[in-house]
Parts: structure tokens; C-alpha cells; sequence
């Protein structure tokens, strides 16, 4: 099969929304795992006593780049027996164009994404496909994160 052919069912979707996460909780022992991967130890991030008392948010709160770490996961690109598309051999980041964070995501804190094509891009092996991503939190009116993705896919 054509890389064409096995593009034109996602190109149809191009403008809709293609997923919606699973609500996953930032405990505050994930919020310290990421702290100590990435040595960025801040008291709003670590220290919940510290926190409750001298921060906005009254409660430590994720680090930015931790929410944009679970992207792949709440987007649901991990689930290896669930391909976006058929035939796609394997799947790589290729990058990102705009990342925001409006809203912080505070230890206890439950996230989603919710997922639009935007563009899919036939490139030599496979495909480039752009997503607009909207990270929400349980019970916010403002999203956590919102992001424009690029996935290059190749196919087998």
C-alpha cells in the first residue's frame, strides 16, 4: 500500500479533534521523580509546607516541562497496540512549534489531553503530522498546557 493511500483516512481528519486522554493525577511523588531526573528542585515544586503557606496556589505545583513530558501518554501515542495510523512501524517527536503553560497544575491534580489534527505532511518514508494539544485539569476553567506537536511517523 501507498504511503498516500494509508494517509487518506488521517488527512479526513484534519481540523477535528482525534483523542481525548485518560484523567491521569500529578501526585506530588511523580511532581519529586521529575525533580530529581531534571535537578530542579524548587520549593514550589518539592515543598509542600513551603508551599501551602508562601505560594499563589496555596500547593506546590508540576514543574511546566513535566506536563509536556506526559504529552506522548496522554495523547495516547505510547499505546503500541493502538496506532494512529496502520502500518506505522514506529514513531518519533519530531519536535514542537508553540508551548504555553496558562494554568498550574497543582500536586493532587487530575490532567487530560484533548488532541486536533492540524496538518499531516507526506515526507520520504512516512509522515510529519502536526496536533494541537490541550492539556486540562479537572475542574479548571484554563488548560495547563497547550501545544503544537510534530510527530514524524514511518511506515513498514
Amino acid at each position: 500500500m501507498q504511503t498516500t493511500e494509508i494517509l487518506a483516512p488521517l488527512k479526513s481528519q484534519i481540523g477535528q479533534e482525534v483523542h481525548v486522554g485518560p484523567w491521569l493525577t500529578v501526585t506530588q511523588d511523580r511532581i519529586n521523580q521529575f525533580a530529581e531526573a531534571t535537578e530542579d528542585k524548587q520549593w514550589i515544586h518539592t515543598d509542600p509546607k513551603r508551599a501551602q503557606k508562601e505560594s499563589p496556589y496555596g500547593s506546590t505545583i508540576a514543574h511546566g516541562f513535566f506536563t509536556l513530558s506526559l504529552l506522548p501518554f496522554l495523547m495516547g501515542t505510547v499505546a503500541q497496540d493502538k496506532p494512529d495510523v496502520p502500518g506505522v512501524q514506529w514513531i518519533v517527536n519530531y519536535g514542537l512549534n508553540k508551548v504555553r503553560f496558562p494554568n498550574p497544575v497543582k500536586a493532587g491534580s487530575k490532567i487530560r489531553a484533548r488532541t486536533e489534527l492540524q496538518e499531516v505532511e507526506e515526507v520520504a518514508g512516512g509522515a510529519r503530522v502536526f496536533k494541537k494539544v490541550t492539556v486540562e485539569v479537572e475542574g479548571e476553567s484554563k488548560p495547563a498546557c497547550v501545544a503544537e506537536t510534530i510527530t514524524q511517523y514511518f511506515f513498514k
